[in-house]
């Protein structure tokens, strides 16, 4: 059961990556990527998980209109995705390049105070 799961999560990322790029496009909410998708195991919500970068929304905002235009969305997984059932989405905002580019820097800001020793 788990490889279909991934497989039909797969499927998915695929054919929602890019309405959802054109979607953060038009909202001026830069570059928004869909990074993984989870489904539930009974293929009935499918998890979508988005890193943005770089817009003049905030990443919440964006989410927030993402989920005013599910069933946009919903309708294009209806027409590309052959399921018996289209599932439920639910978007969240994939914040794990935020948390890395912050380490970056506090590793960073560690090296300058504390300079390096050869």
């Amino acid at each position: 059961m788990a490889f279909r799961t991934e497989k039909v999560a797969s499927e998915i990322q695929k054919v929602i990556s890019q309405p959802i790029s054109e979607f953060a496009r038009r909202y001026n909410a830069g570059l928004a990527t869909v990074t993984a998708v989870r489904m539930s195991p009974d293929l009935q919500i499918a998890k979508i998980y988005i890193s943005i970068y770089g817009g003049k929304v905030s990443p919440q905002t964006f989410i927030n209109l993402l989920d005013e235009e599910v069933s946009q969305f919903r309708q294009i997984l209806a027409t590309k995705v052959r399921l018996r059932f289209v599932p439920e989405i639910r978007f969240y905002h994939d914040d794990s390049f935020d948390k890395i580019e912050n380490i970056e820097k506090l590793l960073s800001q560690d090296k300058e105070r504390f300079g390096t020793k050869k």
